[in-house]
């Protein structure tokens, strides 16, 4: 109680400093552990929440800033702790002086790291909201030398590291190997393998070969009832509702994400789309579905006008399923299956790329993405039942063309000679 009464004053001010050190360390622990989904939710709050999200943006700013201030304050505090335990060793109060030091360490190791950093992880949506602006202040106050300490950082690693160079990108060959040291489960290393396969290819796999067409997904103008979808699910999942004056997509409802659907006015319950051009590759569809949160992306042609849709969940099924294809998903049916022997069956929404790769060959170079471009291509018009073509190592025969049925045709290979092989 002597110690209290005779160094009060510091001992108020080091308080002060591991309440500080407290307000650091929870800052720390409570904007690094947030996920996705709460910094989306504490940008849309407005005010301190997008603040604290903002300074995520610039993860290596902030934590300097967060470092630096908590290791002054540290510093200060063990200073003041020091000058107690100085002035009651000349007292030849030994033990008081040990008491003190140790009972500074306890305190700043419980209070100011351990329970600040505990409480943040666990509380760290409402505390961000809390911490956002005095931390901001706190970061920004350090704007003017963080060019110095960034500086001081390279010149460590450079002397460091003298001989650290920048590593290549990595190569599809180097994932397929690391699977195949990581797993001695073959099977896993071959599903593996394929999906990264598959993600690489996203980079060349464009929007019209992967869209669902206008005619396979249900749009509807506003209002929208439950009654009008007859009481089944769409295909895709989702409700694409309409311009109120025109057939081009303004929004999506998710359907299989609402907890209850409701009977009348669905397109309260819309998203918005965004919208890509027909040539557009799948990474960067997917890339900009992931920055603006968004499940559906509309695809225009030249003209402005919508052609079809790509989803998230068709995208991820591109990526994880060894064998999909838009028959498969759209027509719950193989693209391309055998009929006897030496003779198939194919989609005509069926990709070239698709085609290629079964049959293991390169197709020959056309305008058209797909089975029943390449039969429009050739025939100049549309495709009927019965109409036959050949096209490079394959001898196409339209079997179904009418109206809504989609376009199906049966296939032969043939021979370097035009024959049936």
């Amino acid at each position: 109680m002597a110690v209290l009464g005779e160094f009060a004053p510091f001992l108020i001010a080091m308080l002060v400093l591991a309440a500080c050190s407290a307000f650091f360390s929870c800052s720390e622990a409570a904007l690094f552990s947030l996920q996705n989904d709460d910094r989306r939710k504490l940008a849309a709050s407005g005010g301190p929440g997008r603040l604290a999200t903002e300074l995520l943006t610039k993860p290596d700013r902030l934590l300097t800033a967060i470092l630096f201030w908590n290791l002054i304050i540290n510093i200060m505090y063990f200073a003041l702790a020091s000058v107690i335990g100085i002035q009651l060793e000349r007292q030849s109060r030994v033990a008081e002086a040990a008491g003190v030091a140790f009972a500074a360490l306890i305190t700043l190791i419980v209070c100011s790291e351990m329970l600040p950093k505990t409480f943040g992880v666990q509380q760290a949506v409402p505390l961000s909201k809390l911490l956002g602006v005095p931390l901001a202040a706190a970061v920004r106050v350090l704007d003017p030398v963080m060019p110095l300490f960034g500086g001081i950082n390279r010149t460590l690693v450079r002397l460091a590291f003298p001989t650290f160079e920048r590593e290549s990108y990595l190569e599809i060959n180097d994932l397929e190997r690391a699977i195949t040291l990581s797993t001695e489960d073959e099977q896993l290393a071959s599903q593996e393998r394929s999906a990264l396969e598959n993600i690489v290819l996203l980079s060349s796999l464009t929007a019209e070969e992967l869209m669902r067409p206008r005619r396979l997904y249900q749009s509807y103008a506003p209002p929208v009832h439950l009654e009008q979808l007859g009481g089944k699910l769409t295909p895709s999942g989702y409700l694409m509702v309409t311009e109120p004056d025109s057939e081009e997509i303004a929004a999506a409802v998710p359907l299989k994400h609402l907890p209850n659907v409701p009977k009348r006015h669905l397109e309260d319950f819309a998203r918005d789309v965004i919208y890509v051009p027909w040539c557009a590759d799948i990474a960067s569809i997917l890339e900009q579905l992931q920055e603006k949160h968004r499940e559906v992306a509309a695809v225009v042609n030249e003209n402005g006008e919508t052609i079809g849709i790509v989803t998230l969940e068709d995208i991820l099924e591109t990526i994880f399923l060894d064998d999909t294809s838009r028959s498969a998903r759209l027509m719950a049916t193989s693209s391309i299956h055998p009929l006897g022997p030496k003779v198939w069956q194919v989609t005509g929404i069926t990709s070239l790329r698709r085609l290629g790769r079964y049959f293991d060959i390169t197709p020959p170079a056309s305008k058209s993405m797909t089975v029943a471009g390449v039969l429009q291509e050739s025939l100049q018009g549309i495709p009927e039942a019965g109409d036959e073509v050949q096209w490079g190592p394959f001898a196409f025969r339209v079997l179904t063309a009418e109206g809504n049925t989609p376009l199906t045709a049966e296939l032969r290979r043939l021979d370097g000679r035009g024959a049936p092989s």
